[in-house]
């Protein structure tokens, strides 16, 4: 069945006259001729099973019931008059598969009615008064009532009793988007800059389906003009086609690009496109307003008399059939040939039409030999011109549409394995023959049928280059006329047939060598379990240059395999392979913009290119900077410099409450003023003394969209409070003004992770996205690229989760810092025990993190020096809380002094995410890094003069810090130590000490060769005492080495020390350095703090994301890449920007 959305003509007929809503008193009528003349508009209900028409001239509202009813007239079920129109003009309609009938009506503005049509004396309203600002109506296929009050999006269930409806869903509409229209399968068609996007409410994800470099219409304010009456869209499943003025779009969903364009003014060019059998359908109900006028001939006159020829009575409907109102459902052509309505097959009216086409094709040829230089213009961009149709053939035909030719080709080829080198297959005309030549080379030929006695001409032959030995064809099969499937010992093959340009091309391949019955079985089986799935080609098909060459030649098959491709590329070391793919990918998308799935080619196998080409990822950042968004911008007041942000359907029915709470006091302000006023006073009364509490309250509530800025007039808000906030707010929106210009991330699908996933290997060791697997390149971060997508990842859900994480250290750094602080005499010994315990059990959750990256890659959680550096925080408190509590007894200070040491510094490591701060920790770690070797080399040289001191000072002979020593050793502790003598009344010094204080391990630092290290270390610092007890003029080697260290350690290598930091200082990119940092923080929170289901967000890792920048800085940037040479003047996108920026490059002095 068709997936068409439901279409209809619209005859506009509108003036300008006003009336206020009145209740319905309708007068049931009956007459024989229901409408006087042709009905001004007609809908159906989403489930196709009632129709209503409405014709201004009379006001009438006559109804249908279509359900269970054969074509031709259908009997009129319901005819009314609406009387609460009055003067005013009925806008749009709709009705629902129960007879609920809403439409908008007004002059200079648009209200609301709804009717039971069932019960018309029943009067149905919508809660939170919506009825006088209402601009467009529809119901869903659920039956739900959906209504468009700008810039809201309120869907009603309607299966309820009560006369009142309440929405139970509210979407916001992102600004300067205006709505086309809403399918009843929840689709909503909206436009903006020159861009039509589709989203759909249920799943809230949205795709762009065109743009246009060349602005349609730069009036805001007639956007919505335009786009009802210029812009008509019909759908199934995998096609979307736009008419657009004279042109017409076709949009394939699942590559998410437009594969053709078309001109309604083109005759020849619009009927090759109408005998496309997929393609008639969606065709026929956009041309169907052409059919009057503009579509003349023998050809169309033949489509609109033969439409209709399956019904009896055609000779008398197919004249004027097509001049009257129609609409057209997923099933049904609904309209009003003569006095009656009628409900005709549209199956039956494409296959009508399909026919006529085919009966003039011959006639197309004969007429025109070269018809392929009719069509132009139509796949992808404007420069390339494919000369036949037979390309939109290539891209629509999809082998899994025919599971049963599949299916039977493997039934066959199994039940009956032969060895062959010749295969035939015979179709509707055509004949295909494949062989195996005397070379060894595959060849494959295409007859045509010239009689009916079997004559046939070879019309196409192609030769596959590479030798095969032996009879390797096994089986073959065709899907239709142009496509066929072959089965050979090495592997799966499907070939196309360009009719048109007489043409064979591989578009499908699987490799798997064979050699015998039993292996073939076994392997075919283990490679197609599924037989109508075609899996990935392996890696070892792109061995296969014909294959390889058909990917690069096809932007559909480029598209679909190659990421495969190029990591086959990358993996096999074919670097002119890859650049040949990477030059594909960027030509494609800047030939036209719309084709931004080409570099998720690119930027989904970019950690591959990290790894062994990182060169492609600084080249990519510079071909691919500063996408504009539009061609426009604009002044607003609620954005940054480098804000990112994804185009998007806001759900707000959390605000819903918010929401009837104004509406309850827009009521009362209108009815009961006197109450609104005594709410006020006791608001005063008890709000005033917790006034910024409150304010603090509104601020979180609007954050999280629990509350939401209708109206930036304060007086819609009728408590004093929320308008005195709302001023507050609007004052300081309105103070950031600046004119920003939006980007397009250039990294599509860089920041998404896999769809599928095991839930508990992902909790072991969670799949990466590619963001995660290239945080340390700096090429990526050096650009505003990196830097948005950073923002966009903090915004969005880092900054709350980093929070939670802070704030749950803090309450273990708090726990065992009050435990291991506090007096005895100040803390209960069950409340410190209790904190303990708290320590133990908060320290381990943190550590069950750390260990969660030590699973997923221990490597790299080495290489990193703050991972050390937390695991010792965590674990020190942990262990030092488990002894404190198994002995009772504060025996461990060292522990208690370390551990509080190291939780202090990790408090103050989570600054590192705040960039005022998070810029010196890059220095202290990107510098370190750089200088390492140096204080390698330097810790050497410190070892070597501390092991010259230790043999030059250590004691030669025995000695004890116990019992005195009395010898000659001029290194003896006890003849270092400090003693004292008596001195006689005559001024002499007794040479035998009278008192002796006791050496240590410190009187001689070279007893011990760890001192020895520890007193260089202290000479280093500037303190020599460890030498100062020893004569110098005595120890004549000892001076010289103190001169050494002196001159090599303090003098030369420390100042070359503080040199080669301020080089390493002056040489990094800091800021780069910060958002590497910040990135890395990002990615260990999605990979251990996020859930699995979490990281599949549309909303927190969309495949596009957006970015504003500052006009201002923008001319900067680009200026000063100019001057750095970083800025491609050639490029046409690049020249765009510089002339909508108003820059100018003077090549021959090379400044600006």
């Amino acid at each position: 069945m068709s997936q068409m959305e439901e279409f209809s003509v619209k005859i506009d007929d509108k003036n300008d006259k006003d009336d206020d809503v009145q209740d319905d008193d309708d007068d049931d009528f009956d007459s024989d001729k229901p409408f006087n003349g042709k009905p001004t508009m007609m809908e159906v209900s989403p489930n196709e099973k009632y129709l209503v028409a409405y014709n201004k001239e009379d006001n009438s509202i006559l109804g249908w019931s279509i359900e269970n009813h054969d074509e031709g007239p259908l009997k009129l079920d319901i005819n009314f008059k609406l009387r609460d129109i009055g003067e005013g003009t009925l806008y749009q309609m709709c009705v629902s598969d129960d007879k609920k009938l809403v439409y908008t009506y007004g002059i200079h503005k648009t209200k609301l009615a709804i009717h039971d049509m069932m019960d018309r004396d029943r009067k149905i309203t919508v809660d939170c008064d919506f009825t006088d600002r209402c601009d467009y109506c529809t119901f869903n296929l659920k039956g739900e009532l959906i209504l468009y009050c700008d810039p809201y999006i309120y869907i009603y269930p309607t299966k309820t009793k009560r006369n009142k409806w309440k929405y139970k869903r509210m979407y916001e509409i992102p600004l300067y988007f205006m709505p086309i229209s809403i399918s009843p399968k929840d689709k909503l068609y909206l436009y903006s800059n020159n861009s039509i996007y589709e989203w759909d409410l249920n799943t809230e994800k949205g795709v762009k389906i065109f743009g246009n470099d060349k602005e349609i219409n730069p009036n805001l304010e007639d956007e919505l003009i335009y786009s009802k009456d210029n812009i008509q869209i019909s759908r199934n499943e995998n096609l979307v086609c736009i008419k657009i003025d004279s042109k017409i779009i076709v949009y394939m969903i699942d590559l998410e690009i437009q594969v053709a364009s078309l001109d309604i003014n083109y005759d020849i060019q619009l009927r090759t496109f109408v005998k496309h059998p997929v393609l008639c359908p969606l065709l026929f109900p956009l041309l169907l307003s052409l059919f009057k006028n503009k579509l003349k001939g023998e050809f169309w006159d033949e489509c609109k008399g033969k439409s209709l020829g399956h019904l009896k009575q055609s000779d008398q409907l197919s004249k004027e059939f097509f001049q009257n109102y129609i609409q057209v459902t997923d099933d049904y052509v609904f309209g009003f040939p003569d006095e009656n309505l009628w409900k005709i097959d549209l199956k039956e009216v494409i296959s009508n039409i399909l026919n006529v086409c085919s009966s003039f094709k011959n006639s197309d040829e004969s007429n025109n030999n070269n018809s392929d230089e009719i069509i132009e213009n139509w796949y992808f961009d404007k420069k390339e011109t494919y000369k036949s149709c037979d390309r939109l053939n290539l891209l629509l035909f999809n082998p899994y549409a025919y599971p049963d030719v599949i299916k039977a080709l493997f039934h066959e080829t199994i039940s009956n394995f032969e060895y062959k080198n010749k295969l035939e297959v015979f179709g509707n005309l055509k004949k295909w023959k494949v062989i195996i030549n005397n070379m060894g080379e595959i060849e494959l030929q295409v007859f045509k049928k010239l009689n009916d006695i079997n004559e046939w001409k070879l019309i196409c032959k192609m030769v596959e280059p590479e030798s095969i030995e032996g009879q390797s064809l096994v089986g073959i099969k065709l899907f239709d006329n142009s496509n066929i499937i072959i089965l050979t010992i090495w592997g799966v093959f499907i070939y196309h047939f360009n009719e048109n340009n007489k043409f064979i091309s591989l578009i499908y391949h699987y490799e798997i060598y064979l050699y015998d019955e039993e292996g073939f079985l076994r392997d075919y089986k283990k490679a197609f379990p599924d037989p109508a799935i075609l899996p990935l080609p392996n890696s070892k098909s792109f061995r296969s240059d014909i294959w390889v060459s058909s990917i690069k030649n096809n932007k559909e098959l480029m598209l679909k395999y190659g990421v495969e491709l190029l990591k086959f590329a990358i993996r096999k070391r074919k670097p002119e392979l890859i650049d040949e793919v990477y030059e594909k990918c960027i030509t494609y998308f800047k030939e036209e913009r719309n084709n931004r799935m080409f570099l998720s080619i690119i930027t989904s196998i970019m950690p591959s290119l990290n790894e062994y080409y990182p060169e492609y990822i600084e080249r990519y950042s510079l071909d691919t900077l500063m996408i504009t968004y539009s061609s426009i911008y604009n002044t607003k007041d609620d954005e940054l410099h480098l804000d990112s942000f994804q185009y998007e359907m806001f759900n707000l029915s959390k605000s819903i409450w918010w929401a009837k709470y104004n509406a309850f006091m827009n009521q009362l302000y209108k009815d009961h003023k006197k109450i609104l006023w005594i709410l006020n006073v006791i608001q005063i009364l008890i709000i005033l003394p917790i006034f910024p509490i409150y304010f603090a309250t509104l601020y979180m509530l609007m954050e999280f969209d629990f509350i939401i800025v209708y109206d930036k007039k304060v007086d819609k808000y009728r408590d004093i409070f929320s308008s005195l906030y709302f001023s507050v707010y609007n004052f300081f929106s309105n103070y950031k003004n600046s004119s920003m210009i939006y980007f397009t991330n250039p990294y599509i699908k860089f920041i998404t992770y896999p769809k599928d996933y095991n839930w508990f290997l992902e909790l072991i060791k969670p799949q990466p996205s590619p963001f995660v697997e290239t945080t340390m390149n700096r090429d990526i971060y050096k650009t505003w690229d990196g830097e948005a997508i950073i923002n966009f990842k903090w915004n969005t859900y880092g900054k709350y989760y980093y929070a939670f994480i802070w704030i749950l250290f803090m309450a273990f750094l708090g726990c065992f810092t009050i435990a291991a602080t506090t007096p005895q005499q100040y803390i209960d010994d069950n409340i410190q025990k209790q904190l303990l315990v708290a320590s133990v059990i908060l320290g381990f959750i943190h550590l069950i993190f750390e260990i969660r990256q030590i699973i997923y890659d221990a490597n790299k959680w080495i290489r990193d020096f703050w991972n050390m550096f937390d695991v010792i925080a965590y674990v020190l408190p942990i262990y030092t809380s488990i002894i404190w509590l198994q002995t009772n007894e504060m025996n461990t200070i060292p522990l208690l002094s370390f551990s509080c040491l190291f939780l202090d510094i990790k408090f103050l490591l989570f600054f590192r995410a705040i960039e005022y701060f998070g810029v010196y920790f890059a220095i202290i770690i990107s510098v370190a890094q750089q200088i390492i070797s140096f204080l390698v080399v330097l810790f050497i040289i410190i070892i070597s003069f501390a092991h010259a001191f230790y043999i030059l000072l250590i004691p030669r002979t025995p000695f004890s810090f116990d019992e005195r020593t009395n010898n000659n050793d001029p290194n003896n502790p006890w003849n270092l130590a400090s003693s004292f003598n008596l001195i006689s009344e005559d001024g002499s010094v007794n040479p035998n000490p009278y008192i002796i204080q006791p050496p240590n391990g410190n009187t001689n630092m070279f007893v011990d060769f760890r001192t020895s290290l520890f007193a260089m270390y202290k000479f280093l610092t500037g303190d020599s005492s460890a030498l100062s007890n020893w004569t110098y003029v005595d120890n004549p080697a000892l001076a010289i080495l103190i001169v050494l260290f002196s001159l090599l350690i303090v003098v030369y290598l420390m100042n070359l020390l503080i040199g080669l930091l301020n080089n390493a200082i002056e040489k990094d990119n800091n800021r780069v350095s910060y958002l590497i940092q910040k990135a890395e923080i990002l990615a260990e929170i999605e990979l251990f703090y996020l859930f699995p289901y979490q990281r599949r967000w549309e909303t927190w890792f969309p495949e596009v994301i957006h970015y504003s920048a500052d006009v201002d800085k923008v001319r900067e940037k680009i200026k000063e890449m100019i001057k750095n040479n970083e800025w491609d003047i050639n490029d046409e996108s690049k020249k765009n920007l510089m002339k909508q920026l108003n820059i100018q490059h003077f090549t021959n002095k090379n400044t600006l």
